[in-house]
């Protein structure tokens, strides 16, 4: 690592998609966005006490089944709950549910990929914009080298991850980080002082209110920036 003045040089990327990891083999801790819904609902389920295992297919969610007691099994595919779950991927819903000491297998269409396919970098964390601000400090004091990957759907880079990954990072660059590419800078000029509201021409927000899953956005909205806490993937 490049050392300035005697010290390490402090670097933020922003990028998107699981396929992006590749990038950032090299010491980086990888933050994992995906606002609308996976991130959102593990941090809620973590935040609850709730032990939250991310899974990338449903073939390893029915393989985790075996090794837990009564886990709950949350997540989506497409848009559609696979069969034998007990709850979509709605942060909402789980929020409502007291039997916290259930484990929680959590599958989503690209959320949890990225934060099954970052296995094996420096550190792993799922972040939201119910705990960005708690998620910059945390990094601030222990990672010179952060990746925050917007999980993406459908190839899209949605608005909502933009602006929750831009928070993150100029909240990086405001404690003494340089941004690692063009893009990084780009996002955070675009999404800086934008009202938490800003994302709602995504196409996720279009999809949540085509499918009657609009108390999603509503709870999203409604608790921002309310957990302070970060959440680590663990083994």
């Amino acid at each position: 690592m490049v050392r300035l003045g005697g010290r390490m040089e402090r670097i933020v990327a922003i990028d998107r998609f699981p396929e992006s990891l590749a990038r950032y083999r090299d010491g980086f801790a990888i933050v994992a966005v995906d606002v609308i819904r996976a991130t959102t609902t593990a941090v809620t389920a973590a935040a609850s006490k709730r032990r939250c295992f991310p899974v990338p297919s449903v073939e390893e969610a029915a393989a985790l089944t075996e090794s837990l007691d009564d886990p709950l099994l949350v997540g989506e595919l497409g848009g559609n709950m696979p069969y034998g779950f007990h709850l979509t991927n709605s942060p909402a819903a789980l929020a409502l549910r007291s039997d916290v000491t259930r484990p929680m297998i959590l599958l989503s269409t690209s959320g949890t990929r990225v934060l099954h396919e970052a296995r094996g970098h420096a550190a792993v964390y799922a972040a939201c914009l119910r705990n960005y601000t708690a998620q910059v400090r945390f990094l601030a004091a222990h990672h010179p080298k952060v990746a925050v990957i917007g999980a993406g759907t459908r190839g899209e880079f949605r608005e909502e991850d933009q602006m929750c990954c831009a928070w993150i990072a100029e909240g990086l660059m405001r404690a003494g980080y340089g941004a690692d590419d063009e893009l990084t800078p780009e996002l955070v000029e675009r999404w800086s002082g934008a009202p938490v509201d800003a994302f709602l021409d995504s196409s996720s927000v279009r999809y949540l209110a085509s499918t009657d899953q609009l108390a999603d956005l509503t709870f999203i909205l409604d608790h921002v920036d309310d957990v302070d806490a970060v959440f680590a993937l663990k083994n």
